[in-house]
């Protein structure tokens, strides 16, 4: 919780988050959880359609 309009994070203040998003940016693997969820979750569907589409 902040007060006052501060507030402090260690992760930041190590690096962590700097390390996570430029690794993320470099990998194109998402660090959150909703990211991961929703790059599965898409991965999913499209083989899905892919294999439910009428190939000739």
């Amino acid at each position: 919780m902040s007060k006052f309009g501060f507030s402090f994070s260690w992760k930041r203040a190590v690096g962590l988050s700097g390390m996570r998003s430029s690794f993320a940016q470099r990998s194109g693997i998402p660090t959150t959880q909703s990211g991961l969820e929703r790059k599965v979750g898409r991965g999913i569907i499209s083989i899905l359609l892919s294999l439910f589409t009428i190939k000739k």
